[in-house]
């Protein structure tokens, strides 16, 4: 055996004595495949840049990107149909750029994608801004998995409104498994007594935390319970959104943190109980509105601790603006903090400075009341 082996070796030798004798050699075929390929790059580049109108830096990186062997025949079709179905040109370009595969894809499903969205009642403006937000979604198949989803998803809610809904907050409903995620999360919620008025509001606001394991679920909802939340209160479902989006390590670290700040740590599960967001408000703002609140010698810790939504409001629209109105030669007797942050803008006006217009002057009012509604 080893004899015919040599043999036969000895015979691919002597027909093939040097690869450049052969017009198949090595290096003439990657040459050869490597000018394929850039000819094929040019002209995916002129049909971004020229055709549709993308920039071309885009359209630069999107060909150079693409191991292409040959041109995507449905490239051209691909791209004119979603614009055609409302995709801006900045939409359509942060498509191509995330997912350059996207020009590979069967057009056909792509539009039965796009008629499913619609279908639900969904603008094309919706569609538009949805896919290009989360260009992923194009990848999955419409039959195998976005149907399926979608069913899951109607059974929930009991209506396409409700469906398009959580759709235009977040797609991530359709890029996961719902029979093991958010199916028997909403069954767990639903039997320790969550309202489903609740459980909704909780999907809506945040649809990622429900796609998490049920085992973690169980987890934030018994902490929840243990730090005396009731199933039963809108209150709940805000601290069950903050526990599930950290982990232990996490939750150590912001305790810590709030306690580096000054808060002791009945301090902080107070502030959590009364405004489980705050959690989610960063350190570097928290220490500017303490700072601006206790600069005053009005508030006090305190104060801060009892309405701990006050760390969450905009400093520069609401609380600058608003502490200046007051401080303005101490003229008016200060409120409570949640009044002073909760009133709405007119209502704060009409409260604490048109009495007091002559005296402020008109325009410090002018200059230090903001219009928005923060």
């Amino acid at each position: 055996m080893i004899a015919i082996v040599r043999k036969n070796l000895a015979s691919l030798c002597s027909t093939h004595k040097s690869p450049v004798s052969s017009p198949l050699s090595l290096p003439h075929f990657f040459s050869t495949r490597s000018e394929s390929r850039n000819v094929i790059r040019t002209k995916i580049y002129d049909l971004l840049l020229h055709e549709h109108k993308f920039s071309a830096e885009v359209a630069s990186k999107v060909a150079s990107e693409l191991d292409l062997q040959k041109i995507p025949e449905n490239a051209d079709s691909i791209l004119s149909f979603l614009k055609e179905s409302g995709c801006s040109s900045t939409q359509l370009e942060r498509i191509v750029k995330c997912k350059p595969r996207i020009l590979f894809h069967n057009v056909d499903d792509i539009k039965l994608k796009i008629k499913i969205f619609l279908d639900l009642g969904l603008s094309p403006a919706d569609v538009a801004k949805m896919i290009s937000s989360n260009q992923m979604i194009l990848h999955y198949r419409a039959k195998s998995k976005i149907i399926p989803s979608l069913s899951v998803l109607k059974g929930l809610f009991g209506s396409d409104d409700g469906v398009a809904r959580l759709l235009k907050r977040s797609l991530w409903p359709l890029c996961t498994n719902l029979e093991n995620t958010l199916v028997p999360n909403v069954e767990f919620l639903k039997s320790i007594g969550v309202p489903m008025e609740r459980i909704l509001f909780f999907l809506y606001a945040c649809p990622r935390s429900f796609l998490i394991k049920p085992d973690v679920m169980r987890k934030s909802a018994e902490k929840a319970k243990e730090m005396g939340f009731n199933e039963s209160s809108k209150m709940f479902v805000q601290a069950l959104r903050v526990i599930t989006s950290m982990s232990k390590g996490m939750w150590e670290v912001k305790l810590q943190s709030f306690q580096d700040m000054g808060f002791s740590e009945s301090d902080t599960l107070t502030m959590f109980k009364n405004f489980p967001n705050v959690f989610h408000i960063s350190r570097e703002k928290i220490v500017k509105v303490k700072g601006l609140l206790l600069a005053t010698g009005k508030f006090n810790m305190s104060s801060i601790v009892d309405f701990p939504g006050s760390l969450g409001y905009s400093i520069e629209q609401r609380l600058v603006p608003r502490l200046r109105i007051l401080e303005s030669k101490n003229l008016i007797k200060w409120p409570p903090l949640a009044t002073m942050c909760t009133l709405s803008h007119d209502k704060f006006f009409e409260r604490f400075v048109r009495p007091h217009s002559t005296e402020v002057g008109e325009e410090f009012v002018t200059k230090s009341c903001v219009k928005d509604k923060n």
